[in-house]
Order: structure tokens, then sequence, then C-alpha cells
């Protein structure tokens, strides 16, 4: 079984003069890294938003393309309601129940 190595009281361990410099200058060590990593992720959002409003003034582009070559003259609105009552209003009485042969193998 292993044994543990002892310390003596007072002995520094490996991140022991980070925290000596770290007391000293608290702001170097925490509050400089924060207001970089702070700055630094506004631009990145900055140009991922950017991109996001290029991508969507593209496709309106496209729709103002096809507005330009009167692809949607003559079109009617499409309201579900109105189609609902046309197929309604519509009579199939006109039609004739028809008995079609049975493939051959097949029993009746």
């Amino acid at each position: 079984m292993g044994t543990f190595a002892n310390k003596p009281y007072g002995q520094q361990s490996a991140l022991g003069p980070l925290a000596a410099k770290a007391k000293k200058r608290p702001f170097l060590y925490f509050g400089l890294p924060f207001l970089a990593i702070m700055v630094g992720g506004s631009f990145g959002l900055a140009q991922l938003t950017q991109t996001k409003f290029d991508h969507r003034d593209r496709r309106h582009t496209k729709v103002a393309k096809e507005e330009a070559l009167g692809m949607d003259k003559n079109r009617r609105k499409l309201s579900l309601q109105e189609e609902y009552f046309r197929l309604q209003a519509q009579t199939d009485d006109e039609w004739e129940q028809v008995r079609i042969s049975r493939p051959p193998g097949t029993e009746q």
C-alpha cells in the first residue's frame, strides 16, 4: 500500500506563486481576462448577427425578384374556410359504382 508524502507546515504548493501574484494584482488575473472575453464575445456575436441579417435580406430580394417577374398576378388568397365551403357545395351525384374484376388466382 502506498504512503502519503508528509507536507511540513508552511510548504508552498505548485500554485503558490500564482496565488501570491493574484492576491497582489487581482484585476490583472481575474478582471482583465473577463473583460477580454466580454469584448471578444461582443465582436463575435456582432458578426453572427450580421450574417443572419444578410441571409434574410437575400431571401427577401429573391421574393422581390419574383414580384418583379409578376409571378403572383391573378393569384387569389387562400382561405381554408372558403375552400371547405366550396368543396361542400360541390355535388358529386354524377358518379356510378363500377365493380372491377379481381386479379386472377384470388377467390371471391
